[in-house]
């Protein structure tokens, strides 16, 4: 647990700093959602340290409602962005902070997994599912640097309300996963 913090919190930060540079908002989107990701590592190992199974539970939702809050976020920023228009500069190193979210997300969702499975945790088991599509969401930065580098500015909120729509996928199926009304997990 303390494995994947470290890396969603390395990916988040180094994302920030390109971010600065950039300011895609699609990849704040992604920072955004990496660094909540982060954070939801501390209630679930607060659970699995008093083994509590009602906690856990309850940690779960946590999990839940932090992926929920990245999507609102991510979304009031990528309207806003729509409506205010900003040069997204330094591509490059856009694409590279795209490619260091899926980096990140693939080490955190293996080291969730994996705990998951051994510890036979639903709520674990959801948090790794959800990292390795974090992953791919943050390969959608990366595509928003080349249809920008094309001249297609707009391209970049757009690609952010479509992260928001996969972070919304995510956050009903990590639900159905913690309510166990999902098997399929």
């Amino acid at each position: 647990m303390s494995a994947s913090l470290v890396v969603l919190l390395v990916t988040a930060v180094l994302q920030a700093l390109v971010f600065a540079a950039t300011a895609s908002v699609a990849l704040l989107a992604d920072l955004i959602h990496n660094f909540g990701d982060a954070l939801t590592a501390l209630p679930l190992g607060a659970a699995f340290l008093l083994r509590s199974e009602s906690g856990e539970r309850r940690a779960g939702y946590f999990v839940v409602a932090a992926i929920f809050v990245s999507a609102v976020v991510a979304a009031a920023e990528s309207v806003d962005r729509l409506v205010h228009p900003r040069a997204i500069e330094h591509l490059w190193v856009l694409a590279l902070a795209g490619a260091i979210g899926f980096a990140g997300n693939e080490i955190a969702a293996r080291v969730r997994l994996r705990a998951g499975r051994r510890l036979d945790s639903p709520a674990l088991v959801a948090d790794g599912n959800h990292a390795r599509v974090d992953g791919l969401v943050s390969l959608a930065v990366v595509a928003s640097a080349a249809v920008v580098a094309l001249g297609l500015d707009r391209a970049d909120p757009l690609i952010g309300l479509a992260i928001t729509l996969v972070i919304l996928r995510i956050t009903w199926q990590s639900y159905r996963t913690i309510t166990g009304r999902d098997h399929h997990a």
